[in-house]
């Protein structure tokens, strides 16, 4: 028997909203919580309370009291994703959108826009979309790439080691993955403090961000023209080549999604990983001792503090039930990947070690899971590692409570990450190597979670088209084997 369930439209309620300072102001139309202003500030809190009062799907308000289902429960949030017959991504069947509740210049709308993107996008087009981008992915040389994340956290590392003090959010989590995702579009003459502050300032969303969009998208034609012209061995040249056929609407459109995507989740994984490991004294005692390594500690931050909270958004194709709710055809509903990873069904203590399990919802699932999500935790891996690696006296430089955060229904980001330790002197750094030819785009049933092929032999530790700096001292004796394969392995 289903419970009485909220109805998502029509939630227009003339009885007057309670005065300020009221248990209730928190409250919308028909008595639903908001997901903003005041009362919403820990959002995470929030969503205890919804599924305390409604279970693993919940009635809400976004801004402008638009309504909204939350997907509070682990299992229902994969059910949802892995159901196209049922649930889809295109906003133009939402109801709210057809219906004009939703304005033009409502503040999500940059979420809620239809835009000709795979994530947008059912059937036949979204595999024709999809196969272009997950086979430009197929092409990254992985094993190149952690060679490249390790350079670019060694000149980072170098230009704040002799300080003894440092903000990994502002000097290091927001540069890595823009240093590195420029270097897997083709476009690493583009990187610098300009591109990171302006991808910064358009996921902000503030005054200024619009101009940033517009600069971003400069840049982004400028490499789309660029590449059309004279494909290359990187990820744009395989997205312009691929059978698909992208139209030049297309291919901008989905080096924008694939940039800012990428970047804003790299850069929160990369903050709360490092967080973690300064502030639970647990995690740092396990890395120096051996019992946890850096990826296991990536997983354990994506199942405590995904990337992004929520994902905008699934909107029902028929009317269908989930959660023990009703939902009509045309509801919305969003993707609660933190508080589906929270859920007390699927982790009733939340303090248990989570090693080696990877079903949290940090990379959503079903079709539209994040085709990018080995390069996300491949420069989390190798970042936090060669950074702990130089610094390894590294210490928080306030107190945890005085850490503040910006958060939006989306995310919730670190603001900064103050640390201190003993100034170090800077590290010459291997120039980067001569470009490699990379392998041809593999058939569209590529997946990220599929086993990559691995060479018949391993390469020296120091290609011959990588030369050694010429002022680099030479070591007193040969390392033994395995601190050569390690180094090998780090990219050093």
């Amino acid at each position: 028997m289903t419970p009485e369930s909220h109805s998502l439209t029509g939630t227009a309620d003339p009885t007057p909203g309670p005065p300020p300072g009221c248990p209730a102001h928190g409250m919308g139309p028909g008595g639903l919580r908001r997901l903003y202003g005041p009362e919403a500030e820990d959002l995470g809190a929030v969503y205890e309370k919804l599924r305390a009062e409604h279970g693993p799907v919940a009635p809400a308000l976004l801004h402008e009291d638009v309504p909204i289902w939350v997907v509070l429960g682990h299992a229902e949030n994969l059910h949802m994703v892995s159901t196209p017959s049922q649930y889809c991504k295109d906003s133009r069947s939402w109801t709210p959108m057809l219906d004009g509740t939703v304005k033009p210049d409502h503040p999500l709308m940059p979420h809620f826009a239809w835009q000709p993107i795979c994530a947008h996008a059912e059937g036949d087009e979204h595999l024709r979309l999809r196969g272009a981008v997950t086979g430009a992915m197929s092409t990254i040389d992985h094993r190149g790439i952690r060679r490249h994340i390790n350079r670019a956290t060694q000149h980072l590392v170098n230009q704040f080691c002799e300080d003894g003090r440092a903000d990994l959010v502002g000097q290091f989590a927001e540069h890595l993955p823009m240093a590195v995702m420029c270097e897997i579009l083709g476009m690493p003459e583009e990187y610098g403090d300009r591109l990171v502050q302006a991808a910064r300032d358009c996921l902000k969303g503030s005054e200024t961000a619009l101009a940033s969009h517009a600069y971003l998208m400069e840049v982004l034609s400028r490499l789309a023209v660029r590449r059309r012209a004279q494909p290359q061995e990187d990820f744009t040249s395989h997205l312009v080549t691929h059978p698909a056929g992208l139209t030049d609407e297309e291919l901008r459109e989905h080096l924008r999604v694939v940039l800012l995507a990428s970047y804003e989740a790299t850069a929160n994984l990369l903050a709360n990983v490092l967080r973690m490991v300064l502030t639970e004294p647990g995690f740092r005692a396990q890395l120096n001792g051996g019992q946890m390594t850096v990826p296991e500690a990536v997983e354990q931050s994506l199942w405590d503090e995904p990337p992004f909270s929520t994902v905008f958004a699934y909107f029902a194709k028929q009317e269908t039930e989930l959660g023990g709710q009703r939902i009509r055809k045309g509801d919305g509903l969003l993707l609660g990947m933190a508080p589906g990873n929270v859920d007390p069904r699927v982790r009733p203590d939340l303090k248990a070690n989570m090693q080696g399990n990877r079903s949290h919802l940090a990379f959503s699932g079903g079709p539209h899971e994040c085709p990018g999500q080995d390069i996300g935790r491949a420069i989390a891996d190798v970042g936090v590692d060669a950074l702990l690696a130089r610094v390894p006296d590294i210490q928080l430089a306030c107190a945890e409570h005085e850490l503040r955060w910006r958060s939006s229904v989306s995310t919730r980001h670190l603001v900064e990450l103050p640390v201190k330790f003993e100034p170090k002197s800077p590290q010459e750094i291997m120039e980067r190597p001569t470009v490699k030819p990379v392998p041809s785009q593999r058939a569209n049933n590529w997946q990220v979670g599929r086993e990559q092929p691995q060479p018949t032999a391993p390469e020296p530790a120091v290609p011959a088209d990588e030369p050694t700096p010429a002022s680099a001292p030479e070591p007193a004796g040969r390392p033994g084997v395995f601190r050569r394969l390690l180094r090998w392995w780090r990219g050093n």
